[in-house]
């Protein structure tokens, strides 16, 4: 176990770095972030900012001098990186399992070799692919790069097979996965927390909707029968096991019409859908990512209350800074800016946390605040 007090190590320098960052800080340890960036919003609040390249093994050297364990906050870190520094400190996620999540081919090729449901896909790595189109795939549906993307960066709708050989040319011609559009109930994630023993900690599963191929609004708890629930708690547990993972991992599912649970997307790290935990829960997705790098105990996430967490975008700064003293007159909202100096349409700024014991009252809340910022 690593003590209070030691160095931890995070490769990744965004808002998630920033969380994990402050979650330590406030247990007692010492946080060195590695990223590229000289203003990530991680590297500002750490005690030490390595700027350098996720592969520069000198840097890689100097964190592992530093820390006594090192975790990531994004999928795309090489994994060659992690296995350099598994032979000199404690690493979690397990480099393997960060391997299969960045790559939606490989991704979907795991899920289905091992019994998870998945949405009827098409693998594109060449355009003599289009030649043997699988029959029983159809149109419409969404054509994603295998690697590298991400917030809906990297995809594109296509409406039949003309369309997706356009957009396999306009992709840069990369591999790619076409994903057959399902008919939706509803979209939720599951934030497991699994440690270097095997045990595991699961937040209450949560609702999501989506905008622009961006998570708009997560509803905490999701509004799901109690079947369904159990059943994704129970499948990202199982995956969390077959991956023999380490650190936090989310499962995003599609709940079909029909009751069915498919997995979309796996990510080996905190995810935006878990920000609501900081404000709602006996312990945050940050909290528990520390407890798993240092080897601290896992414990059992409990939900004080309903709550609504709504992303902020940087369209949202068209006109400069937001209102926030409109915004925060309710003590049941929480704000979370990240620090980041370049508000661009789409990008993450912040985001807020509605609370509440009645979740429609916390709905109706964000619903207004949503329009109040867009008046601004």
């Amino acid at each position: 176990m690593v003590q209070p007090g030691s160095w931890l190590g995070i490769l990744g320098g965004g808002q998630l770095a920033r969380m994990f960052t402050m979650a330590a800080q406030t247990m007692g340890y010492r946080v060195a972030v590695l990223d590229p960036d000289q203003s990530s919003p991680g590297g500002r609040v750490a005690e030490r900012h390595i700027q350098a390249n996720y592969d520069d093994l000198d840097a890689l050297g100097e964190l592992a001098r530093i820390t006594l364990a090192v975790t990531t906050e994004f999928e795309n870190v090489p994994a060659d990186s992690l296995r350099f520094l598994d032979g000199l400190v404690s690493v979690s996620p397990n480099a393997e399992a960060v391997e299969i999540a960045q790559d939606r081919i490989r991704e979907k090729t795991f899920l289905h070799d091992h019994g998870f449901q998945v949405a009827p896909h098409a693998v594109i790595t060449h355009v003599d692919d289009f030649n043997h189109f699988p029959q029983n795939i159809s149109f419409p549906g969404i054509l994603k790069v295998s690697r590298f993307g991400y917030d809906g960066k990297g995809q594109l709708l296509v409406n039949n097979l003309s369309e997706l050989k356009i957009g396999f040319e306009k992709l840069g011609g990369v591999p790619c996965v076409f994903e057959q559009f399902l008919s939706l109930h509803s979209e939720v994630s599951v934030i497991v927390a699994r440690d270097h023993t095997g045990n595991t900690a699961v937040f209450p599963v949560a609702e999501n909707q989506h905008s622009g191929g961006i998570l708009d609004v997560t509803i905490a708890p999701a509004r799901a029968a109690e079947q369904i629930v159990s059943m994704a708690e129970q499948l990202a547990i199982s995956l969390a096991e077959v991956l023999q993972y380490n650190g936090i991992l989310c499962v995003e599912f599609f709940i079909l019409n029909d009751g069915a649970l498919v997995i979309n997307e796996i990510a080996p790290r905190p995810h935006n859908s878990g920000h609501y935990t900081i404000d709602a829960c006996s312990v945050s997705q940050f909290e528990q990512q520390v407890r798993v790098t240092s080897g601290l105990p896992l414990v059992r996430p409990r939900q004080y209350t309903p709550a609504v967490m709504v992303n902020l975008l940087g369209d949202l700064w068209r006109n400069g800074e937001p209102n926030w003293h409109r915004v925060l007159q309710d003590d049941r909202v929480k704000l979370h800016l990240y620090g980041k100096e370049d508000p661009r349409p789409g990008r993450k700024m912040g985001h807020l946390t509605v609370v509440d014991s009645d979740l429609d009252r916390a709905l109706l809340l964000s619903q207004e605040i949503k329009q109040i910022l867009r008046q601004e």
